[in-house]
């Protein structure tokens, strides 16, 4: 049984680590890092990833748990840092998903609506609007006069 200040965390080839959001951090902000006292839930966890994306590598890592709960990764684990990214507000978000919804929305009627240059085929006639002449395939349009023949039996 392990002791309940070790952590498991994930760690990818390029040395970044599974973040809570699904993300891949460089671990400086540990406090938004996936985190279990578990290793069974890490060893999952570490499947599903890989199942969705086969090129990640991805190891899980023990580490000690800080006072917080947080991992205490050790400095020659940690990548170089990335590049910092303008957080979005929760406002910013929502706009962003109506603005895609919206998008998505205007491809979809696209692709249903026909343009300029496509033609729009009749639709095909019902048995009942098909003239009899039209019912014989064998290219004699006068064939029910001449031969006596009826196509409406």
């Amino acid at each position: 049984m392990n002791d309940m200040t070790e952590l498991f965390i994930l760690q990818n080839q390029d040395n970044l680590f599974f973040g809570k959001q699904k993300e891949w951090l460089d671990g400086r902000d540990t406090a938004a890092l996936y985190k279990t006292p578990f290793k069974d839930e890490a060893v999952n966890q570490m499947f599903e990833i890989s199942s969705k994306d086969y090129t990640q590598r991805i190891k899980v890592l023990t580490c000690a748990a800080s006072d917080k709960g947080l991992p205490l990764i050790p400095e020659d684990l940690l990548p170089p840092p990335l590049p910092k990214v303008a957080k979005r507000t929760a406002e910013e978000r929502r706009n962003m998903d109506a603005f895609e919804a919206l998008e998505a929305q205007r491809n979809e009627s696209a692709e249903t609506t026909p343009t300029d240059h496509e033609e729009i085929s009749p639709a095909p006639l019902s048995d009942e609007q098909t003239p009899i002449d039209d019912l014989t395939d064998d290219g004699d349009l006068f064939d029910r006069e001449e031969t006596g023949r009826s196509d409406t039996l």
